[in-house]
């Protein structure tokens, strides 16, 4: 019989009081793509960290193609054909794409010489895996689906035949996503092994022939693809039932909250991202902006936000907000009763190396429940946070824990947390689930629609059009900085919303799967 790719036995880990494995088993056969799904804190990031060298178990053995053996460092883990995409990049910024590929591969003393055959195998790997990305490019002008592709090419230029992606997809638009499949299903031809680590069930269900569960550091089921269901999945996950849908009356929609007229904005090279937008959000209702990344919602949100300057008008409970002044700042915002959960928490949401309970209270530090004369009440900061983890299920729940410590979907809850509870008029959300695994997105959508319940006005940005569909009471489709649409959830479909995120309107006409990739991909383009 064939040797498994990595076969995994007793693995443990603790860090101090919290156990992230325990007594893991794992088998990974060669030549497919195997999915590895649970809530966030599951375990599972912990549990490639050991098989890639990052960690190392308190206890238990790994075998790769049958042989045992010690992954004291990720360079062993490289050695043995191993290689990790990790879901926040390990790139410099100001190297370009060679340099990024060659770094720490160098081949004698000369670097022009590695330069040199890493470019000729850079162009063998990218024309054989579909790879394409331009050696010379820098980072810091990529985006993020290229940078994706550039560290997957790192793995491949270290000889890696077993790769493994933690949370591939958590940064890149559908269409990323879906080459980035086809990329993963070339591999496996090719004979390499992909473990997959996610927790979208649609992918699980797409790309994977085997899925192996975890929860609360254990694995609890191995089960083969094809014989099981998202709904059985999500259950194994999370352990009871969970509801793959949004549960929400029909909306009861009041005065205006949001009224955005003409809204313009340049970034810092001149080029228009916003060309004259206009929407209005109610109060008691959830407007959805859909659109591939990079069309203008992040500006948008920006704007709104105080974290840019814009040209328009905007109103917010029919008083103009200042967009350019002194009082255009995120903080006058807050004054205004306007919250704001960011697009990415780790730059805008977060202070990385702060405290869990010093995160919960940024940007409200004047509230008088957290001011004692001349100095913050910090054991009412303290209190509070535990109330918002305690809650939001953040795990770990130690308040004391950095934010750089916990997984990416227990950021995002912190985030959440803050934000929500303030009960703002309107509340700006840019990809709430982002990262976020099935359990805590049923329980953040479940906020939002309290929310809206609340009669608060809500304008949600998301990339994840089935998000946008049954999340929204109104959608708004934004292509190349303008609004393409509005639609009502119930009075339009994924093949109409997809057409408008490509920039056509005429949806009586059969446009051909080439037309729609190409405005796609041309509206993709812009996000890097």
């Amino acid at each position: 019989m064939t040797a498994p790719a990595i076969e995994l036995k007793g693995i443990s880990k603790s860090f101090g009081p919290v156990q992230a494995n325990k007594d893991i088993a794992l088998r990974v056969m060669p030549g497919t793509i195997h999915g590895i799904i649970g809530e966030n804190g599951a375990g599972k990031s912990t549990l490639m960290s050991i098989l890639y060298g990052f960690y190392k178990a308190d206890r238990g053995e790994i075998f790769v193609r049958g042989e045992k053996i010690e992954i004291p460092d990720s360079q062993a883990a490289i050695r043995s054909g191993i290689g990790m995409v990790f879901q926040h990049f390990k790139l410099v910024q100001n190297f370009t794409v060679l340099e990024n590929i060659v770094l720490g591969a160098e081949e004698g003393a000369l670097l022009r010489t590695s330069l040199g055959r890493a470019r000729a195998l850079l162009k063998q790997l990218s024309e054989e895996y579909e790879l394409h990305v331009d050696p010379d490019a820098k980072i810091e002008d990529l985006g993020v689906g290229m940078q994706q592709r550039v560290e997957i090419l790192k793995a491949l230029y270290r000889r890696a035949d077993i790769l493994i992606l933690d949370e591939p997809t958590g940064v890149l638009t559908p269409s990323e996503a879906d080459h980035l499949f086809r990329i993963l299903e070339g591999l496996k031809r090719e004979g390499k092994t992909v473990i997959l680590i996610t927790h979208k069930l649609r992918e699980i269900m797409e790309v994977t022939e085997t899925v192996s569960v975890m929860r609360r550091g254990e694995m609890t089921a191995t089960v083969k693809t094809a014989e099981t269901s998202p709904e059985e999945l999500a259950e194994l996950m999370v352990g009871r039932k969970v509801l793959l849908r949004v549960d929400k009356d029909a909306a009861k929609p009041g005065e205006t909250v949001l009224d955005v007229h003409d809204l313009k904005v340049r970034d810092g090279s001149g080029v228009e991202r916003l060309r004259g937008v206009s929407l209005t959000v109610k109060r008691g209702e959830i407007l959805g902006v859909a659109g591939v990344a990079g069309n203008g919602q992040s500006e948008l949100l920006e704007v709104l936000g105080g974290m840019r300057e814009g040209k328009g008008k905007v109103f917010v409970n029919g008083e103009p907000l200042d967009l350019t002044g002194a009082k255009s700042d995120a903080r006058t915002r807050r004054k205004r009763g306007i919250g704001h959960v960011p697009e990415d928490r780790q730059r805008e949401g977060l202070i990385m190396d702060f405290h869990a309970w010093e995160n919960v209270g940024f940007g409200y530090h004047d509230d008088a429940r957290y001011n004692r004369g001349l100095l913050m009440n910090n054991d009412a900061l303290r209190e509070d946070a535990r109330a918002k983890i305690e809650k939001f299920d953040v795990r770990p729940t130690d308040c004391w824990q950095k934010a750089k410590n916990f997984s990416g979907g227990n950021q995002q809850k912190i985030v959440i947390a803050r934000e929500l509870e303030r009960e703002p008029d309107l509340l700006l959300v840019g990809q709430p689930t982002r990262g976020v695994d099935i359990g805590a997105i049923e329980f953040i959508h479940e906020q939002i629609v309290a929310l809206r319940d609340q009669g608060k006005a809500i304008l949600l940005v998301s990339v994840e059009l089935d998000e946008i569909m049954s999340l929204s009471d109104r959608i708004a489709v934004m292509f190349d900085g303008r609004i393409m649409g509005e639609r009502l959830p119930s009075e339009t479909s994924e093949r109409e919303l997809g057409l408008l995120m490509a920039g056509i309107t005429d949806t009586e006409h059969d446009h051909t799967v080439e037309e729609v990739e190409a405005n796609l991909a041309h509206s993709s383009g812009k996000a890097g």
